[in-house]
Protein backbone atom coordinates (compact mmCIF):
# COMPACT_ATOMS: atom_id res chain seq x y z
CA UNK A 1 0.00 0.00 0.00
CA UNK A 2 1.36 3.43 -0.93
CA UNK A 3 -0.27 6.63 0.29
CA UNK A 4 0.47 10.23 -0.67
CA UNK A 5 -0.08 13.02 1.83
CA UNK A 6 -0.62 16.70 1.16
CA UNK A 7 -0.63 19.37 3.87
CA UNK A 8 -2.88 22.33 3.07
CA UNK A 9 -3.92 25.52 4.80
CA UNK A 10 -7.55 26.49 4.48
CA UNK A 11 -7.84 30.27 4.41
CA UNK A 12 -10.70 32.28 5.90
CA UNK A 13 -12.25 32.65 2.44
CA UNK A 14 -12.23 28.85 1.96
CA UNK A 15 -9.30 28.84 -0.47
CA UNK A 16 -6.87 25.94 0.00
CA UNK A 17 -3.14 26.57 -0.19
CA UNK A 18 -0.67 23.68 -0.48
CA UNK A 19 2.05 23.74 2.18
CA UNK A 20 3.61 20.30 1.58
CA UNK A 21 2.99 17.94 -1.31
CA UNK A 22 6.08 15.75 -1.14
CA UNK A 23 5.07 13.40 1.67
CA UNK A 24 3.71 9.87 1.83
CA UNK A 25 4.40 6.35 3.00
CA UNK A 26 4.28 2.71 1.94
CA UNK A 27 3.41 -0.39 3.92
CA UNK A 28 3.94 -4.02 3.02
CA UNK A 29 2.90 -7.16 4.89
CA UNK A 30 5.54 -9.43 3.33
CA UNK A 31 6.08 -11.61 0.31
CA UNK A 32 3.36 -13.88 -0.97
CA UNK A 33 3.44 -16.72 -3.44
CA UNK A 34 1.67 -15.54 -6.58
CA UNK A 35 -0.54 -12.70 -7.70
CA UNK A 36 -4.27 -13.36 -7.72
CA UNK A 37 -7.24 -11.20 -8.60
CA UNK A 38 -9.14 -10.18 -5.47
CA UNK A 39 -12.95 -9.89 -5.53
CA UNK A 40 -12.67 -6.09 -5.47
CA UNK A 41 -10.74 -6.11 -8.77
CA UNK A 42 -7.35 -5.38 -7.22
CA UNK A 43 -4.58 -7.94 -7.41
CA UNK A 44 -2.93 -9.31 -4.31
CA UNK A 45 -0.53 -12.10 -3.49
CA UNK A 46 -2.01 -15.52 -2.82
CA UNK A 47 -1.65 -16.54 0.80
CA UNK A 48 -0.83 -12.99 1.92
CA UNK A 49 -3.05 -11.17 4.38
CA UNK A 50 -4.89 -8.26 2.77
CA UNK A 51 -3.06 -5.02 3.69
CA UNK A 52 -6.33 -3.11 3.45
CA UNK A 53 -8.06 -5.43 5.91
CA UNK A 54 -5.17 -4.93 8.34
CA UNK A 55 -5.34 -1.11 8.08
CA UNK A 56 -7.82 1.12 9.89
CA UNK A 57 -8.87 4.72 9.39
CA UNK A 58 -7.27 5.44 12.76
CA UNK A 59 -3.95 3.96 11.51
CA UNK A 60 -4.04 6.13 8.39
CA UNK A 61 -4.88 9.29 10.33
CA UNK A 62 -2.10 8.68 12.87
CA UNK A 63 0.46 7.97 10.15
CA UNK A 64 -0.59 11.02 8.13
CA UNK A 65 -0.02 13.24 11.17
CA UNK A 66 3.50 11.83 11.61
CA UNK A 67 4.35 12.06 7.91
CA UNK A 68 3.51 15.76 7.52
CA UNK A 69 5.75 16.64 10.46
CA UNK A 70 7.43 17.85 12.44
CA UNK A 71 10.20 15.35 11.73
CA UNK A 72 12.02 13.40 14.41
CA UNK A 73 15.21 15.00 15.76
CA UNK A 74 18.54 14.11 14.20
CA UNK A 75 22.14 15.31 14.41
CA UNK A 76 21.91 16.56 17.98
CA UNK A 77 18.75 18.58 17.36
CA UNK A 78 15.93 18.56 19.92
CA UNK A 79 12.21 17.99 19.41
CA UNK A 80 11.75 21.69 20.07
CA UNK A 81 14.28 22.57 17.34
CA UNK A 82 12.53 20.31 14.84
CA UNK A 83 9.12 21.69 15.73
CA UNK A 84 10.26 25.31 15.41
CA UNK A 85 11.82 24.56 12.02
CA UNK A 86 8.67 22.78 10.86
CA UNK A 87 6.36 25.69 11.65
CA UNK A 88 8.86 28.18 10.23
CA UNK A 89 8.94 26.16 7.00
CA UNK A 90 5.15 26.14 6.74
CA UNK A 91 5.05 29.88 7.45
CA UNK A 92 7.60 30.43 4.67
CA UNK A 93 5.53 28.31 2.27
CA UNK A 94 2.60 30.64 2.94
CA UNK A 95 4.78 33.75 2.64
CA UNK A 96 5.96 32.60 -0.81
CA UNK A 97 2.30 32.60 -1.82
CA UNK A 98 1.89 36.14 -0.43
CA UNK A 99 0.04 35.02 2.69
CA UNK A 100 1.18 36.41 6.03
CA UNK A 101 1.16 33.97 8.93
CA UNK A 102 2.79 33.52 12.30
CA UNK A 103 4.35 30.12 13.12
CA UNK A 104 2.92 30.12 16.67
CA UNK A 105 -0.57 30.89 15.37
CA UNK A 106 -0.34 28.16 12.72
CA UNK A 107 0.59 25.65 15.40
CA UNK A 108 -2.51 26.55 17.44
CA UNK A 109 -4.96 26.11 14.54
CA UNK A 110 -6.96 22.89 14.18
CA UNK A 111 -5.24 20.29 12.04
CA UNK A 112 -7.73 17.87 10.51
CA UNK A 113 -6.81 14.82 8.46
CA UNK A 114 -9.11 14.34 5.49
CA UNK A 115 -8.88 10.99 3.75
CA UNK A 116 -9.86 10.72 0.10
CA UNK A 117 -13.02 8.86 -0.85
CA UNK A 118 -10.87 6.35 -2.74
CA UNK A 119 -8.75 5.61 0.33
CA UNK A 120 -11.79 5.41 2.59
CA UNK A 121 -13.45 2.97 0.20
CA UNK A 122 -10.51 0.61 0.65
CA UNK A 123 -10.45 0.64 4.48
CA UNK A 124 -13.77 1.87 5.81
CA UNK A 125 -17.43 1.11 5.67
CA UNK A 126 -18.46 4.15 7.71
CA UNK A 127 -18.87 7.36 5.63
CA UNK A 128 -18.52 9.36 8.85
CA UNK A 129 -14.80 8.45 8.94
CA UNK A 130 -13.90 10.96 6.19
CA UNK A 131 -12.65 13.68 8.54
CA UNK A 132 -10.71 13.06 11.71
CA UNK A 133 -9.94 16.12 13.89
Amino acid sequence: MSVSARHEAVLVNGRRVVLLDDRGWSVSLGAGRALEEAPDGHSRREGMPDIWAATSVEDLVATARVVVGPDEPFGGRSHEDMEADHWAHLTEALRQQRIAADARELKRLPHDVVLSARLLARVSHDPGDAVQP
